[in-house]
């Protein structure tokens, strides 16, 4: 290998250092799709991933849903799912089919791969220690994907009225790694669905998170979602304000949107949306200025720079 060959990725190496430094002890809040789930391939790409962030003293959460999943699973028993404006609609089947789906298989699946590549990682659902408080949602009104405006009973659908992130941060404290399902509780036992960006929200703002970061099927913000060309790499809640009320969000990247905005909003210094079916598209989000997705700030113009470059 001659030093021209050896000399690039030394300089990789140099170059992630300063985000390395910014980075240790702080946590992260990744937000795993049931898209990069279900293919066993990315999984184990991701999970060495998150095995190299936890090995630099990142602190991480993971937490997951599994749509794809507890749709595939409905309709083997005959079960056709309703999802409005990228929502699941939750009867009393639809319930079932999560709670197996979420805190069983997608659950165990994570912590298995996680553990093949040396991470001691606890599989949790919001219900456990009263992690997540939630009520069931009432009927509310909703622009579904063809701009008609409807009132919908999303059924055992919670809003999560409580984050208690005391159980996480003893996990974290030890070293382990969180996995959380997309499943809460109420005061009296019910068990709810919740979306699960809604979940990663919630827990980054709780656990003060430097960053939530949503590993998804889609390369990021589009501004047309047929044109991967047209792909947003910096953005704020205005910006992204203004991409909602054109219509260019639409589906499962509605609700991720929604929650960058509130995040970034209550305190989480950076949000990021990456397509984590891309080979290392984590480690290139995380560690180089270039980016692999979209990344939200509260203001572009207060956004704060490392070694000279815009922080991811």
């Amino acid at each position: 290998m001659s030093p021209h060959d050896t000399a690039r990725p030394l300089a990789g190496l140099k170059g992630a250092l300063r985000y390395v430094r910014a980075y240790r002890d702080h946590v992260f809040v990744v937000k795993v799709g049931g898209d990069v789930v279900s293919d066993p391939h990315v999984l184990d790409q991701v999970a060495a991933q998150l095995a190299l962030l936890h090995s630099l003293s990142i602190r991480i959460v993971i937490v997951h849903g599994g749509g794809p999943q507890a749709t595939a699973l409905s309709r083997r028993l005959g079960q056709e799912p309703e999802i409005v404006a990228g929502r699941r609609v939750t009867d009393d089947a639809a319930l079932d089919v999560a709670k197996m789906v979420f805190s069983g298989t997608v659950n165990l699946e994570l912590l298995c791969a996680l553990r093949h590549h040396g991470i001691q990682a606890v599989g949790l659902s919001g219900v456990d220690a009263d992690l997540l408080t939630a009520v069931r949602r009432p009927p509310v009104s909703v622009k579904d994907d063809a701009g008609v405006v409807r009132t919908v009973d999303y059924g055992h659908v919670g809003d999560i009225q409580a984050v208690d992130a005391r159980v996480l941060t003893t996990l974290l404290d030890q070293r382990f790694v969180p996995v959380v399902c997309s499943l809460a509780g109420d005061r009296e036992g019910a068990v709810y669905n919740v979306n699960a960006d809604t979940v990663a929200e919630r827990i980054a703002v709780a656990t003060k998170a430097q960053k939530l970061i949503f590993m998804t099927g889609a390369p990021g913000v589009l501004r047309d979602r047929n044109d991967p060309a047209t792909l947003v790499t910096f953005a704020d809640p205005d910006d992204l304000s203004q991409l909602m009320e054109s219509g260019a969000l639409q589906g499962g990247m509605r609700p991720k949107v929604e929650a960058c905005i509130r995040a970034v909003t209550n305190g989480v210094d950076r949000t990021h949306i990456i397509d984590g079916r891309r080979t290392d598209s984590l480690l290139q989000e995380v560690f180089t200025g270039t980016g692999a997705g979209t990344m939200i700030v509260a203001q572009k113009e207060k956004a704060t720079y490392v070694g000279g470059e815009l922080a991811e």
